[in-house]
């Protein structure tokens, strides 16, 4: 269910990104000119001071940017209350716990889990807590923005129309939806923490009018029935107990003719249940994202057309063909020893002995 393809980019770009970028290049000007003074000293030639100059004016946004998210992140770590819950998540995940266990505690399985993960998430990954596939020639955050952007264009929505966001994150997806479509949109989590955090961006953005978040359980959405003209899940109803639950509980609130479009973590045919190593895959997965169970496709389809909705597509996008030259999902999980390859840096054994430190 993770429907994906091109799709046209609006020629927008945040206000806030545009301040840091010129404050980088200021500061990186800054920088880059004390260091060419220093290695420099002797010899005053513009021509040795251009060289060095260039770079770091070249790097300075991107090494501005980096220090700044990585002081913010480490001042919210340094008064979080929060950590003290990562025994109880972990055992959630014992073996004497079952699937029913996690499923029947859901709420406070996934709650806990946003409570640990957000800082972490938005410091190593972005606003936009999901996966995309990079194709040729794409930023990762270019590939984030157009996986975002094309399931906004299969809502078939105008600007002007209420757009529901079924378990938001931090609102990233929810503000460059909004922006592409000039829709407002309702974005909802279970995570008070997400809440706060979100609408704090969506007001230094200047989208607090258009975007806002509510801390709800889309097992009981807080809204009337046909209350949203499209409805939207990017990686969020694979946290829910029952898919046929919370797929029922959308179409309630989607006016009828409403899109519902999903993109959502399953199984595929290649899993095998009696191999040890797949199911090892598929519970580190589950631990590493906060889940009750991954389940296959067909279970996804089946409780969507349950619930009542008339499936119009459903497919792997792995198999779209669109990896030649980009690459896959996953591989921003791959650890990598350049700084310029965020967020793989942050896997490199060093940094990965050094998180727990920090």
């Amino acid at each position: 269910l993770k429907p994906t393809g091109p799709a046209p980019r609006p020629p927008i770009r945040p206000r806030l990104a545009m301040q840091h970028s010129l404050t980088g290049v200021v500061v990186g000007a800054a920088v880059g000119a004390t260091a060419a003074f220093a290695a420099t000293r002797a010899s005053w030639s513009i021509g040795n001071l251009a060289a060095p100059l260039v770079v770091l004016v070249v790097l300075g946004p991107t090494l501005w940017r980096g220090l700044m998210l990585t002081l913010d992140f480490l001042a919210s770590l340094s008064t979080s209350k929060k950590h003290d819950k990562i025994d109880a998540y972990n055992d959630q995940y014992d073996d004497d716990k079952s699937v029913d266990d996690r499923n029947a505690d859901y709420a406070k399985l996934v709650d806990s889990y946003y409570d640990l993960a957000t800082e972490f998430y938005e410091w190593g990954w972005g606003t936009s807590f999901h996966f995309a596939d990079r194709r040729a020639g794409e930023t990762f955050q270019q590939s984030i923005l157009r996986h975002e952007y094309y399931l906004a264009g299969r809502l078939g929505v105008n600007r002007g129309a209420t757009i529901l966001d079924c378990g938001c994150g931090i609102g990233g997806p929810a503000r460059n939806i909004a922006r592409f479509t000039g829709a407002k949109i309702k974005a909802v989590t279970i995570n008070q923490f997400q809440v706060n955090r979100g609408n704090a961006i969506s007001s230094r953005e200047g989208l607090r009018g258009q975007v806002e978040l509510i801390q709800a359980d889309f097992m009981k959405l807080p809204f009337p029935d046909a209350s949203f003209d499209a409805v939207y899940a990017i990686e969020s109803t694979c946290h829910a107990p029952d898919r046929a639950g919370v797929y029922s509980e959308i179409l309630r609130v989607l006016k009828p003719g409403g899109t519902f479009a999903c993109y959502e973590w399953c199984l595929t045919d290649k899993y095998d249940a009696k191999s040890a190593h797949h199911r090892r895959i598929k519970k580190d997965i589950e631990v590493g994202d906060g889940l009750p169970d991954l389940v296959h496709t067909s279970v996804c389809t089946k409780a969507l057309e349950d619930s009542g909705f008339e499936l119009m597509e459903a497919r792997d996008v792995m198999m779209d063909g669109h990896l030649d030259g980009g690459e896959p999902w996953f591989v921003p999980l791959t650890p990598s020893w350049s700084p310029l390859k965020w967020p793989r840096f942050q896997f490199n054994p060093v940094m990965f002995k050094l998180m727990p430190v920090i």
